[in-house]
C-alpha cells in the first residue's frame, strides 16, 4: 500500500522541473499591429431564377383508348321464306321445295333435305326446285281424326353436313311441317240429285231482276275509294256495273244524273250533270275536265266528275243520284243508248261518235234552280228541273224495287228449303222439283205482275 504514494511523489516532483525549465527559455515577441478587417461587398439575396417564357412542356399523359364511333347499324333478323309449296291430291302428297330455302341465296344439298324418310323425287333445274311425292300414309306421316277433318301431317327435315373435309356448315338444322286436311263428311250422292236443266221460276226471276251498282273509285281505277271527301279541283271517279247473273250479255248506260244537297233529287238547289240520254254536259257548260272513260266491258262504265259546291251553300255534302239503264249488248249504240264526253267536241265512250249529234241540240239548263261555283271561270251553272210526274213515276219505282227485293230473298229462302226437302227424297225427287217449279211461276204470276217494267231499266 505505501508504493502508490511514493510514485505519485515522483511524478510530481518531475512535472515540476519540466515547467520550470521551460519558463526560463521563453521570451515575449512583439506585440502585432492592429489587423484590418476588408470589407466585402454586400451581395444581393439569392433570386428564384425564372423564364422569359412560360414552359410549354408537360408530362406525357397515359394513352387512352379511342372513343367508340356510333355506326349506322341494324342487325337483320331471318325472315321466313315462303320457299314450301303443298299440293294436296286424293291419294298423295306433292311437295314442291326451292334450293334457296332458307332466302339467302345459298342453295342446300338436295341429299340433306328429306320428306319423313323419302328423298326427293325429281328435280327442277330450271326453277331450282326439288319435287317430293308420297302417299298419304307413307314417309312417316302420321293421321290425326278432328271432328270436321282428316289431317295427314309430314315433317321435312334438313339435315345439314360438312362439304369434303370441312368440319364447318353454313345452315342449321330445319324442320318444316306439312298437312294435307280432307272432311270427314262428303256428301257423294248430292250431284245425281241436282237437275241439269235449270227452273223456269228461277230463269224468270233473274231476268227480271237487274243488279246495278255505283261506286266510288280509286285513282288507278282498281279499289273502291274508302274515303268521301273531295276538294275543288279533283276528279271524281265514278264506276257503274250491271251484274249479268243468267242474261245474255249486257251494256250498262248512265242515262241522266243530278246532283243536289239533300237525298232527294228533286229538292232545290240541283245540277243536272249528265241528260239528254247520256250527254255529260258538265264539261260543256263549264269548260270542266269531266269525261265517260273508254269501255274495257260492256256490262261497266266508268266517268269522272270534277269536284265542285253549290254557291251560297254552307254544306260542303252533295249526293249524286244517277238513272241507269242496261240493254243487250247486241243492240247498236244510238240516241237513246250512249255515253258522250265533250272534248273538244262530242265523244262517245264505245267510239260511236255519230249517236251523240243530238246532245249539243240539248237545251243546257232550261231553268235555273241552282248557282255551283268551283274551279271553272263561268260563274254559275243552268240546270233542268224535272216534272212533278217524273219525281212521282221516281218515287213509285223505287218503291216497287224495295218491296221486290224483300220478296225476292224470301223466294229464294223458300226454294233453298224446298229443294233440301225434295233431296231427301231420293224415289220422287223429280217429280218434287217439277211441283215446286210450278208453285213458283204461280207465285210469281200473282204478286209480280206489274214488275215487267224493269225489264231494261
Amino acid at each position: 500500500m505505501m508504493k502508490c504514494p511514493a510514485v505519485c511523489l515522483v511524478a510530481l516532483a518531475l512535472l515540476g522541473s519540466l515547467c520550470d525549465a521551460q519558463w526560463q527559455n521563453y521570451k515575449p515577441s512583439p506585440p502585432k499591429p492592429p489587423r484590418q478587417e476588408i470589407k466585402k461587398p454586400v451581395e444581393n439575396p439569392q433570386i428564384k431564377q425564372t423564364f422569359e417564357k412560360p414552359l410549354t412542356w408537360t408530362y406525357p399523359e397515359d394513352p387512352q383508348p379511342p372513343e367508340k364511333v356510333e355506326v349506322p347499324f341494324e342487325l337483320r333478323f331471318p325472315v321466313p321464306a315462303a320457299t314450301v309449296a303443298v299440293e294436296c291430291r286424293e291419294s298423295e302428297a306433292h311437295v314442291e321445295v326451292k334450293k334457296d330455302m332458307f332466302g339467302i341465296g345459298q342453295f342446300i344439298n338436295p341429299a340433306d333435305l328429306t320428306l319423313g324418310t323419302c328423298s326427293a323425287v325429281a328435280e327442277d333445274n330450271v326453277a331450282h326446285v326439288l319435287i317430293y311425292e308420297s302417299a298419304l300414309q307413307a314417309c312417316g306421316s302420321t293421321l290425326v281424326l278432328t271432328e270436321e277433318s282428316l289431317v295427314y301431317t309430314f315433317t321435312l327435315n334438313y339435315n345439314p353436313q360438312p362439304v369434303g373435309s370441312s368440319p364447318v356448315v353454313r345452315t342449321s338444322k330445319a324442320a318444316v311441317i306439312v298437312e294435307c286436311h280432307y272432311p270427314r263428311k262428303h256428301n257423294v250422292s248430292s250431284l245425281p240429285l241436282n237437275p241439269v236443266w235449270v227452273p223456269f221460276s228461277a230463269v224468270k226471276v233473274s231476268e227480271e231482276f237487274l243488279y246495278f251498282t255505283m261506286k266510288l273509285m280509286t285513282d288507278d281505277w282498281l279499289y273502291e275509294r274508302p274515303s268521301y271527301q273531295y276538294f275543288l279541283g279533283d276528279l271524281i271517279n265514278i264506276e257503274v256495273i250491271v251484274q249479268q247473273y243468267f242474261h245474255v250479255p249486257l251494256r250498262v248506260y248512265v242515262d241522266h244524273c243530278v246532283a243536289t244537297l239533300s237525298s232527294d233529287p228533286a229538292s232545290s238547289p240541283r245540277y243536272a250533270f249528265i241528260e239528254n240520254n247520256g250527254c255529260l254536259v258538265d264539261a260543256r257548260i263549264t269548260g270542266s275536265s269531266s269525261r265517260f272513260q273508254a269501255r274495257t266491258a260492256e256490262n261497266k262504265l266508268c266517268f269522272q266528275l270534277e269536284a265542285f259546291r253549290f254557291q251560297g251553300a254552307d254544306s260542303g255534302l252533295l249526293y249524286l243520284t244517277c238513272h241507269l239503264k242496261a240493254t243487250s249488248s247486241s243492240n247498236s249504240i244510238d240516241s237513246s243508248h250512249r255515253a258522250c264526253s265533250y272534248i273538244a267536241g262530242w265523244k262517245e265512250a264505245s267510239g260511236i261518235d255519230t249517236a251523240c249529234a243530238s246532245c249539243e241540240t240539248g237545251d243546257f239548263g232550261a231553268s235555273n234552280s241552282g248557282v255551283v261555283s268551283g274551279t271553272s271561270s263561268n260563274p254559275g251553272r243552268k240546270i233542268r228541273d224535272v216534272s212533278k210526274a217524273q219525281a212521282e213515276s221516281t218515287s213509285y219505282e223505287n218503291q216497287l224495287s224495295k218491296v221486290f227485293d224483300i220478296i225476292l230473298f224470301t223466294y229464294y229462302s223458300i226454294f233453298n228449303t224446298f229443294q233440301s226437302k225434295c233431296h231427301s227424297a231420293n224415289p220422287i225427287w223429280t217429280s218434287c222439283f217439277l211441283l215446286l217449279d210450278n208453285l213458283t211461276l204461280l207465285y210469281y204470276n200473282i204478286l209480280f205482275p206489274s214488275l215487267s217494267c224493269r225489264v231494261g231499266r
